[in-house]
């Protein structure tokens, strides 16, 4: 793969997690979401929303922020693959 195709599955997860709006991983980090996703930026992004979903809601010195779970979760339904096989 090249790198050009790297770097738009790296953009691509950034918009998908809202980094910009919310910034939470390094690109580091991201770049390991896909490495561990096998490039995959849909599964990259339903693991790394679920990661920010636990870890929302902020208490500092008297001043707390919403917790924002629930959106984060929301994002990530958008991204989980579904099974459409039949029990038998």
């Amino acid at each position: 793969m090249n790198r050009l195709d790297d770097n738009k599955k790296l953009e691509q997860l950034k918009f998908n997690l809202r980094e910009k709006q919310t910034p939470y991983f390094e690109d580091s980090e991201l770049q390991a979401l896909l490495d561990n996703n096998g490039g995959d930026v849909n599964k990259a992004s339903y693991e790394g929303l679920i990661i920010k979903a636990e870890t929302t809601g902020l208490s500092v010195s008297g001043l707390t922020t919403q917790d924002s779970s629930s959106y984060f979760k929301m994002l990530a339904s958008r991204y989980v693959s579904t099974n459409s096989g039949v029990l038998t």
